[in-house]
């Protein structure tokens, strides 16, 4: 039963992120990329209030119960649940490591002065997480549908 249920907060969980990430990959960030600076600034603020601190907490949850289900699973999601987790630490690492360092510069610019465009670079951070969510989403996939 306890293997049952945290499959499925496994498979869950990382479908809500990657879907996120998805989402923000081909909807939100071409959308604020097409914003100029003051406006960008603004919903960037904005759109950072819904998503932090609950990526994190979702993305620690669903880490942690893959590695737990490393030891409950047989087959392949003995495994497949341990690398999905290792997968999803990669997408903990890039947010904290690229991302959010991007995003905690942000609140100190202005609409005026001197500023490198972060977009490009932030883009390019959350294409390597939400692959790596990706992979993560297919490998608790496979380990869920082959466990007898």
């Amino acid at each position: 039963m306890l293997e049952e249920v945290l499959s499925g907060v496994v498979l869950i969980g990382t479908g809500t992120v990657t879907g996120i990430f998805v989402a923000v990959l081909v909807s939100v960030a071409p959308a604020m990329s097409a914003m100029g600076r003051a406006e960008y600034l603004r919903a960037h603020a904005l759109l950072g209030r819904g998503y932090h601190p609950l990526m994190p907490i979702l993305v620690n949850v669903v880490t942690l119960c893959g590695l737990a289900l490393g030891w409950l699973a047989e087959g392949p999601g003995r495994a497949l649940f341990p690398l999905a987790s290792v997968l999803l630490v990669g997408v903990q690492a890039v947010s904290h490591l690229g991302n959010v360092p991007i995003n905690r510069s942000l609140s100190a610019l202005g609409e005026n002065g001197p500023w490198q465009d972060p977009r490009p670079r932030w883009r390019a951070w959350h294409r390597l997480r939400t692959a790596l969510a990706g992979l993560a989403l297919t490998a608790v996939t496979v380990a869920v549908l082959a466990t007898p």
